[in-house]
């Protein structure tokens, strides 16, 4: 839809150019004077200047190739093509409300200029469709979820980086660096934002990757936690984005975060009470086998991953009804995790 003249389309322009479309599609061939009273029995408002009825006539012309004539025997406008359409005269009702509960599922991301943009998109279309007496929206919710603190301008540039493929800077503090560390200086060819549960992070080539066999950094495919950096600089050095730039396919399959690994491993995991029928809900794996066992109230499952910590995290979070089988290093790992909890609970375990 474009913006020519720099006439910006609004819900009020909106509104006028979907009742001179249908107007004259109606076949009655009206006239401007014809419009003006028929666009204020619509609304209700007063008056509509004859200028401003004209602009629409030619903004449907103009912005929409509408295949709009005036006929001179008729003294009156129609359609040379009577089976056009104005486009946002196609959406339904069920477009609309689908359209609408988009915003809805989005609102983790409220604070953000995707938000902001993604909703003036959107109210654009559905508040000129969308009957005010429709309370259909009111009943979709998403819970109340924690707000990520997000330096915008940190946000804007890095959305700028990605739109040129520019080369970035800055300084990071890493999940795994100790308390008081100091920051270390990152450059990064930005391949995507992703996002999950109101976070955001960039994924891209770390050009300062350190490989555990190599002595210098050799670069490599690395995720960053937004909040975690600062100092970010655009620079002028571009480069070509790589064909299998997607962030969803490094996960070798799996559904459980954001969290990318080389290691791809098979895990067989014991799922108890009420964690089975939990499990058996979701597809967490595409290559995931269920097995249930009745007698013993067991639920296994088994699958290729390369995600390993957010499957730590995620069979940490069943407690008592959730048990990893296999890797036996996956297991280990686990059991350090318990053994560090029950640490924790000193003289009260």
């Amino acid at each position: 839809m474009a913006q020519k003249n720099n006439r910006r389309l609004n819900k009020k322009i909106l509104e006028r150019l979907i009742i001179i479309h249908n107007l004259i599609k109606s076949g009655t061939y009206p006239n401007v004077q014809k419009i003006q009273s028929y666009y204020c029995e619509k609304t209700g408002y007063e008056q509509v200047g004859v200028a401003t009825i004209y602009r629409d006539i030619s903004t449907l012309q103009v912005e929409f190739n509408a295949p709009i004539a005036y006929d001179p025997y008729k003294k009156g406008y129609y359609y040379t093509d009577s089976h056009w359409d104005l486009a946002l005269n196609t959406i339904s009702q069920d477009d609309i409300f689908y359209l609408s509960a988009v915003k809805i599922l989005l609102s983790d991301f409220n604070n953000s200029p995707f938000y902001s943009e993604i909703s003036r998109v959107i109210n654009f279309v559905t508040e000129t469709k969308l009957s005010p007496e429709n309370t259909i929206l009111s009943r979709i919710a998403t819970p109340p979820a924690p707000g990520v603190v997000i330096d915008k301008e940190l946000l804007q540039n890095i959305v700028t980086a990605l739109e040129h493929n520019h080369i970035v800077e800055f300084d990071y503090i890493g999940r795994w660096d100790s308390p008081g560390d100091a920051p270390k200086s990152r450059r990064v060819r930005p391949y995507q934002l992703v996002l999950k549960d109101g976070m955001y992070f960039l994924f891209g080539w770390d050009e300062t990757a350190w490989n555990d066999e190599d002595e210098k950094p050799a670069g490599g495919e690395r995720l960053f936690f937004l909040p975690n950096m600062s100092r970010l600089r655009l620079t002028e050095d571009s480069f070509e984005l790589p064909p299998d730039y997607d962030f969803t396919q490094k996960c070798s399959g799996s559904k459980l975060g954001v969290f990318i690994s080389s290691q791809v491993d098979r895990y067989e995991i014991e799922f108890y009470g009420s964690a089975r029928p939990y499990i058996k809900s979701f597809v967490w794996v595409e290559n995931q086998e269920i097995t249930d066992c009745e007698e013993k109230d067991v639920t296994r499952i088994s699958f290729t991953s390369s995600q390993y910590l957010p499957l730590l995290e995620w069979i940490l979070s069943q407690g008592k009804n959730a048990k990893p089988l296999s890797p036996q290093w996956f297991v280990d790992r686990w059991k350090e995790e318990i053994r560090g909890m029950v640490q924790n609970l000193g003289e009260n375990a």
